[in-house]
């Protein structure tokens, strides 16, 4: 299979990319496909079931909004952020949904979005199906999706080892290992980012691909932006509240200060910033997912602020690197937390970060597929429990612990020669195997860990 960084690293809409990107995603090629079909003019109401993890913590990961939105016609990257919610609860006021954007049909939110949380499709965790009705509630169409993380959709005839979407691009330097990678690096002395640049060529020639990862480093800033100065309690009831806003006054106030872990503190301001904006379903770029969305901006903001020469040709060689690292974690194990737990989300990213960093600080291609694995072996385990659904607590909090793990990760392996004990590759499979191992109660169902132990106020 091929996949390219823009697969990876794509725009989107908070709180989460399996939760609220994939079911956007899929509601539209729904809708999209009633209109291909020829089904759309005889559709009078559409119907939405979500199962297994979408259907336990839907509501807190806004999936039945991001239904709607879909159904709508809407994508996950130009869906104005603002007035999301607001379009919602119109066509649930109204009773009447706009499918595809123009064609009106009868809309009953509690009939029409229904989350089971105790049943599952077969595939994946991430499981939904839609249908069309006509006006004597014959099904005109119906289809199923899995949502597999990262804002990946398949369609449901997938199977459970159908981790990536097809595509049958030939690659002149394909890898499905680490291994692989590193033998190819050798064999043509190239670094990672030069093989990853190399595939991506292509798709695209290398100054429509630079603009288009300068152009997702751009979304990446301005989240940050945003979330440093919105201030306020994040939405869904447990009363968190923001605390970039204050750490960025604190921080630009004490421009004297002496700290030797100084830089620290600006790497735990970027990852908060980016991660109260996807909690209030702001727009992000998943990174590999909305739930670890503020791990490779935080890394990447600490490359751009504190290492010396930092420029944009480092910015896009950062996301090449980081993007081997994730394609490796795509297609050998997952990224989706309702499946392998949070070390798919934030374990991944966290070698990705560390993979990207070591490469723009001059390591090795053995030196980064070091520090990737220092970054996934030490995630390894990590359960996936938030706190009422909402990607909230633990989720903001650990992603800044993350991103200094990531920094820390890639000093580590430049300090080494590259050789280690235990392989990336190694790493990959033993968190596959550990998520494969990992109750459900654990894998974004909120039942339990710190979901069950926490008391909502």
């Amino acid at each position: 299979m091929a996949l390219s960084v823009l697969d990876l690293f794509s725009v989107g809409i908070g709180p989460s990319s399996s939760h609220t990107v994939g079911p956007m995603r899929a509601a539209k090629l729904f809708a999209d496909g009633l209109k291909g079909d020829g089904h759309l003019s005889s559709t009078r109401r559409v119907q939405a079931e979500l199962f297994g993890s979408l259907g336990a913590t839907g509501r807190g990961h806004g999936s039945d909004k991001a239904v709607v939105l879909g159904f709508k016609g809407l994508d996950p990257e130009t869906v104005d952020t603002s007035t999301a919610d607001d379009q919602v609860a119109a066509a649930a006021l109204d009773a009447e949904l706009w499918v595809g954007g123009d064609h009106r049909v009868d809309f009953n939110w509690d009939e029409d979005v229904v989350l089971h949380r105790r049943k599952s499709l077969p595939a994946h965790p991430n499981g939904m199906t839609f249908r069309a009705l006509d006006h004597a509630g014959a099904v005109l169409s119906e289809r199923s999706f899995y949502s597999i993380g990262g804002g990946f959709v398949v369609d449901g005839d997938a199977d459970a080892g159908d981790r990536v979407v097809a595509d049958s691009t030939v690659l002149p330097y394909p890898f499905a290992s680490a291994d692989e990678l590193l033998e190819i690096c050798a064999r043509e002395g190239m670094s990672i980012s030069d093989v990853m640049l190399a595939n991506e060529l292509v798709w695209r020639t290398e100054a429509e691909l630079r603009e288009k990862l300068l152009g997702l480093w751009a979304v990446m800033r301005e989240c940050v932006d945003n979330g440093c100065a919105a201030e306020g309690i994040l939405p869904g009831g447990l009363n968190v509240r923001r605390r970039a806003p204050s750490l960025f006054q604190t921080l630009n106030a004490d421009t004297g200060v002496t700290d030797p872990l100084r830089a620290m503190e600006w790497v735990n301001l970027f990852a908060l910033a980016v991660n109260e904006e996807n909690a209030a379903g702001g727009r992000i770029v998943t990174a590999p997912t909305n739930g670890a969305a503020g791990i490779v901006p935080a890394v990447l903001h600490y490359y751009v602020k504190f290492v010396p020469g930092a420029n944009d040709d480092g910015v896009v060689r950062f996301l090449l690197a980081a993007a081997a690292v994730g394609i490796l974690f795509k297609i050998n194990a997952s990224i989706s937390g309702a499946e392998v737990g949070c070390q798919g989300e934030v374990g991944s990213a966290c070698s990705m970060a560390a993979a990207g960093l070591c490469e723009v600080l001059g390591g090795t291609p053995a030196q980064v597929e070091n520090a990737a694995e220092v970054g996934i072996e030490h995630n390894l385990g990590l359960t996936c429990d938030p706190v009422g659904g909402l990607v909230q607590i633990p989720c903001i909090e650990r992603n800044a612990i993350a991103s200094v793990k990531a920094i820390n990760a890639a000093r580590l392996a430049l300090h080494g020669d590259g050789s280690h004990k235990v392989s990336l590759d190694k790493a990959i499979k033993t968190m596959r195997e550990t998520g494969a191992d990992m109750k459900t109660k654990y894998k974004e169902t909120s039942r339990g860990g710190l979901a069950v132990n926490v008391i909502e106020c």
